[in-house]
């Protein structure tokens, strides 16, 4: 049950999905604030009213469907890269004009976490398992972090100009349109390895999406080649910290795992 500020008792379940969400992916059951523990003693609650059952059901919910736009002005940055999305500067809603309020240590740590997170189209459990693996290696865990995210084959198909967006490049990764190494790869979230080489399966070569995505390319990063005339780019490094997203703080978010 949820301890609301009138101290009267309110079922998980009357929360809207994905706020609910979010609690019980910042805390785990048993450690959850007072005023949104879940009760499990004594109440007649379905288990669909659990953080297990929750985080359960998130699992099979790989990505973000819902406004962007709204979620990108509520984060105060452009999720696609376009600038489209935060046209207006100010939080979505009816008061987001004049409601700004100073967010706390633990708040502003959330929230450069979201904004990573839903720029690359993750949910949490990915989000942290790469993190988990960033930590691992040597160097810097920030760095090798958002290297990690930048190696992965949907946003390389992104940067390369094969798709308008890293949603988009998702979608045609999931398609099966792309091979790496000559091999067909449909996993948006599969590793690509310095020296691979990206191209279009032949089948997909006439697919209209592509074809305007690689006209209107206007920037091509400084660790990516691209062979026009085979249309086929490689990953040549790993990319240093200055060519990956410079409004992101990633000490920020290594600070926000290590609480």
């Amino acid at each position: 049950m949820i301890v609301g500020k009138n101290g009267r008792m309110y079922p998980l379940s009357s929360l809207p999905y994905r706020l609910r969400l979010i609690i019980c992916e910042e805390h785990d059951a048993e450690t959850l604030p007072s005023e949104v523990r879940v009760d499990k003693v004594g109440t007649n609650l379905p288990e669909v009213n659990t953080c297990e059952s929750i985080l359960k059901e998130n699992e099979y919910m790989s990505r973000y469907t819902g406004p962007r736009h709204k979620l990108a002005r509520r984060l105060g940055i452009s999720l696609d890269g376009t600038g489209k999305d935060i046209k207006r500067n100010f939080p979505p809603g009816q008061h987001g004009h004049n409601n700004r309020r100073k967010l706390s240590e633990y708040g502003i740590q959330l929230q450069e976490k979201q904004k990573l997170r839903h720029m690359f189209g993750l949910n949490e459990k990915q989000f942290r398992r790469t993190f988990d693996n960033a930590s691992k290696m040597a160097g810097v865990v920030g760095e090798n972090f958002m290297k990690l995210l930048e190696s992965r084959l949907d946003n390389l198909v992104y940067r390369m100009g094969f798709a308008p967006t890293r949603p988009a490049a998702r979608q045609l990764v999931n398609h099966g349109h792309f091979l790496v190494n000559g091999k067909k790869v449909n996993i948006p979230s599969y590793r690509v390895q310095p020296g691979d080489v990206i191209s279009i399966r032949e089948k997909s070569r006439g697919l209209q999406l592509i074809k305007d995505a690689l006209e209107s390319r206007t920037f091509l990063p400084n660790y990516v080649t691209f062979n026009d005339a085979a249309a086929e780019g490689t990953f040549t490094r790993l990319p240093d910290r200055e060519e990956m997203p410079a409004e992101i703080n990633e000490v920020l978010i290594v600070e926000f795992y290590s609480r």
